[in-house]
C-alpha cells in the first residue's frame, strides 16, 4: 500500500497565520506589560471605548471571538474594575459590557505603549506592507469562509 503524500506543513494557511498571530501578539504583549494589560484585554477596552457599552454577543462578533472566550477574558477586567458587566436593560438574560472610569484611565495609559508597538512593527515590516497586510486579513475575515465556518459541521 502506497503512503499518502502530505503537503509541507509550512504550506498550511491556518498554521502560518496562527504562528504570525502568536508572534505579533507576544510582541504587543511585551509593550503593553507596563500598563498591566495583554493584547486581548487592550482590544476589548478599545472596542468599548470606541463603540460604548455592548452586549457580550455583539462584542464577541466585533472581535471575531467566541462568546465563551470573551467571557473568560472579561472576568479579570471586571475584577480589576476596568469594565462593568451589567444586565441588559432590554433583556435581563443578556449582559452588557461597559468601560469604567478606571478602564478608561488604564486604556489611556496603555495606548502610548500600543502606539509604540504599532510604530516599531511598521518600522520593521514596512508601513506600506503593514497597511496591505491589514487590508488582506480584513478581506479574509469578511470572506465567504465565515459562512462555511458557521455552517460546516465539525466531525
Amino acid at each position: 500500500m502506497a503512503k499518502a503524500s502530505f503537503p509541507e506543513v509550512t504550506d498550511c494557511n491556518c498554521l502560518v497565520v496562527r504562528q504570525a498571530a502568536r508572534f505579533i501578539t507576544q510582541f504587543y504583549d511585551q509593550h503593553l506589560l507596563e500598563a498591566g494589560l495583554r493584547t486581548t484585554q487592550y482590544g476589548i477596552l478599545a472596542k468599548l471605548k470606541r463603540h460604548g457599552p455592548m452586549s457580550i454577543n455583539a462584542l464577541a462578533a466585533e472581535l471575531v471571538m467566541d462568546r465563551t472566550t470573551l467571557g473568560r477574558n472579561a472576568q479579570p477586567l471586571a475584577r480589576d474594575d476596568l469594565i462593568a458587566i451589567e444586565p441588559d436593560s432590554r433583556d435581563r438574560r443578556s449582559k452588557v459590557l461597559r468601560l469604567t472610569r478606571t478602564g478608561e484611565n488604564r486604556l489611556e495609559r496603555a495606548h502610548k505603549n500600543w502606539a509604540e508597538a504599532q510604530q516599531r512593527f511598521e518600522d520593521a515590516y514596512g508601513r506600506k506592507k503593514a497597511t496591505e497586510l491589514r487590508r488582506s486579513l480584513r478581506a479574509v475575515i469578511s470572506s465567504e469562509l465565515g459562512f462555511f465556518a458557521l455552517t460546516s459541521p465539525i466531525d
